[in-house]
């Protein structure tokens, strides 16, 4: 092998090692972020029941089935500090994002939303939605 040849096979396999040895996050920059965002917090009817907040984050997750969720998370509260302009006293958390707003208008109407709604409606005493796109 070439002294050339053997300093580029060097160089790229250190290029490769290190771009390997990054966190995934470094790489997630790349990624394009769809612009509608779809926000639902939910306080549950029974906010004592595990069983009543496993079964609402099951339906939610079954969501990400529809074709138009682009991405789905499902959450609880985190145990971040305490401030005034923090609200975490909902029980379970969604976040949707939709490559446009009729996207986000089919999945209003698509029959695992209805499903879904149908099947859980009575978990909840109360849901708050906020729609946004990007700026």
């Amino acid at each position: 092998m070439t002294d050339i040849s053997r300093r580029k096979l060097m160089a790229t396999g250190s290029g490769l090692a290190i771009a390997s040895a990054l966190p995934k996050s470094a790489s997630a920059a790349t990624d394009v972020v769809p612009p509608v965002h779809h926000m639902v917090y939910f306080w549950l009817a029974n906010p004592e029941s595990t069983e009543d907040r496993d079964k609402l984050i099951a339906g939610l997750k079954s969501l990400a089935e529809i074709p138009e969720v682009q991405r789905l998370h499902v959450g609880v509260p985190a145990s971040t500090l305490k401030r005034d302009v923090i609200d975490n006293s909902f029980h379970v958390s969604e976040l949707m994002m939709f490559n446009s707003v009729e996207d986000q208008d089919v999945y209003q109407s698509h029959e695992l939303h209805t499903k879904f709604v149908e099947e859980c409606e009575g978990l909840w005493e109360k849901v708050v939605v906020h729609d946004s796109i990007m700026a």
